[in-house]
């Protein structure tokens, strides 16, 4: 009874507290967008619309003596902050492989089926409207989802969505994230400079290899991936990649084992506690700072190596992505001049396909994936949610926003289909969201209830 009672809080601490921290964050930087979207939008009508073109398009030129980058500030953004958002998306990849809902069949296969059913249905909805057309580029469109947003959707529910529904739609939008990562890569590259890729390769090599040899250095990494985001840029692949490849090569395990961690600081923190005790007892007795000191330090060096370099970047870098990379692509990207033709627009194939993709393809596409999953006994539904609620969670993946928005630039640049695009992102995103939101709440008040008459 003991046992049990010590054992819980330990591993409460352990495996909850950090996934909570996950989606507190993710849940603010939800509503932190939507804040900084209606501000993009507002400036890009407002009567100093001019200024909001001017701002991102200024050109910025990073120089080492001779050599030098000159882009405009968009593109830094889409280009270079989106690539530490998307090494940030490597490092929870890898994370969900390793440890967490993806590192096993039994607790993957019901949040994979569901994310396949949600990236096909809608890719198949875009192409059935736009086959044949100058538009068929943008099926990659509806069928991202934006973490943050959906996560700051469910936040919104409180008690009303349990904890396992949160983790399966981070564990089926993180799929959606390597299947959009695996679209970018394969179907959004045009020309290919394959000197300057065979570089890029050669050093993600390189950095498996120190992998494998143990290396740990996160400078290395940081350098070695900043050559090899240069190298990705001139190749014609899309930069970002240079992320994701870089995330992989990121060490993902512990310097020391758990047992040696809890061994070693167990130690030391009772011989200072020894000696705190002999000190209190004897008054003669002069307390030694340095030796509590060099203790302290000793923990804290513990707590590094018991911490792998993959942890410790993600933890550090998650609330830069977050808080500022997200936000910050979203008010470059999500401010379009709305006026009466872009609204009339809205009936055509592309943003028809995109909307109805998003809005409709996403829930049924999940949904049925997942229904195919369990009546097949691939995978078995968490009794923890009803099939409402999945329903519910899977109109949260019409939420594209952010990486719908990232693979319109792709799809559509230099076109002026991408406004368009970008405006059905928006409405779809809306419609979803609020319907998703409304369905949670009367889905999860009567499993409230039902539990309560239990």
């Amino acid at each position: 009874m003991n046992e049990t009672a010590t054992t819980k809080p330990k591993l409460y601490h352990r495996i909850i507290y950090p996934l909570l921290d996950f989606i507190r964050a993710e849940s603010f930087s939800g509503i932190l967008l939507m804040f900084v979207t209606l501000v993009a939008l507002a400036w890009a009508n407002s009567p100093w619309a001019e200024t909001y073109e001017q701002v991102w398009n200024t050109p910025f030129t990073i120089a080492l003596g001779d050599y030098g980058l000159t882009k405009a500030a968009i593109l830094w953004i889409n280009d270079g902050l989106m690539a530490i958002f998307f090494f940030v998306v490597g490092l929870e990849i890898k994370r969900e492989v390793m440890v967490g809902e993806l590192s096993s069949f039994r607790t993957a296969a019901f949040p994979v089926m569901a994310a396949l059913g949600g990236m096909l249905v809608p890719a198949g909805f875009f192409v059935l409207l736009n086959l044949g057309g100058e538009g068929i580029s943008g099926w990659g469109i509806p069928m991202a989802t934006d973490i943050a947003f959906a996560l700051g959707i469910l936040t919104l529910l409180g008690r009303r969505a349990p904890l396992s529904l949160k983790l399966f739609l981070i564990a089926y939008a993180i799929v959606d994230d390597i299947g959009a990562v695996l679209v970018i890569a394969l179907f959004y590259t045009a020309e290919v400079n394959f000197l300057s890729l065979w570089v890029g390769i050669l050093l993600f090599g390189l950095l498996l290899v120190g992998n494998a040899l143990k290396m740990r250095n996160i400078w290395i990494y940081s350098l070695a991936g900043v050559v090899m985001w240069v190298a990705f840029l001139l190749s014609g692949v899309h930069a970002t990649i240079a992320g994701i490849l870089l995330a992989i090569t990121i060490p993902g395990r512990s310097k020391i084992t758990e047992q040696e961690f809890i061994t070693s600081t167990g130690e030391i923190v009772q011989d200072l506690h020894t000696t705190h005790l002999a000190e209190t007892s004897d008054p003669d007795l002069k307390p030694s700072r340095e030796a509590y000191q060099g203790a302290v330090y000793t923990i804290e060096a513990n707590c590094e190596e018991a911490l792998s370099p993959m942890h410790r970047l993600e933890h550090a870098l998650h609330p830069f992505v977050a808080f500022l990379i997200m936000p910050v692509f979203a008010l470059a990207n999500a401010g379009i001049f709305i006026n009466a033709d872009l609204v009339n627009s809205l009936t055509a194939s592309v943003p028809l396909g995109i909307i109805l993709g998003l809005v409709l393809g996403k829930p049924l596409g999940i949904f049925f994936f997942a229904w195919l999953a369990s009546a097949t006994g691939i995978a078995t539904k968490p009794k923890a949610f009803s099939w409402m609620q999945l329903f519910g969670v899977g109109l949260l993946g019409g939420v594209g926003f952010t990486m719908s928005i990232f693979i319109a630039n792709l799809a559509f640049a230099g076109s002026a289909m991408l406004p368009l695009a970008k405006l059905a992102i928006l409405c779809a995103s809306v419609v979803a969201g609020v319907v998703a939101y409304m369905l949670l709440r009367f889905s999860g008040r009567k499993a409230m209830t039902d539990d309560v008459n239990v």
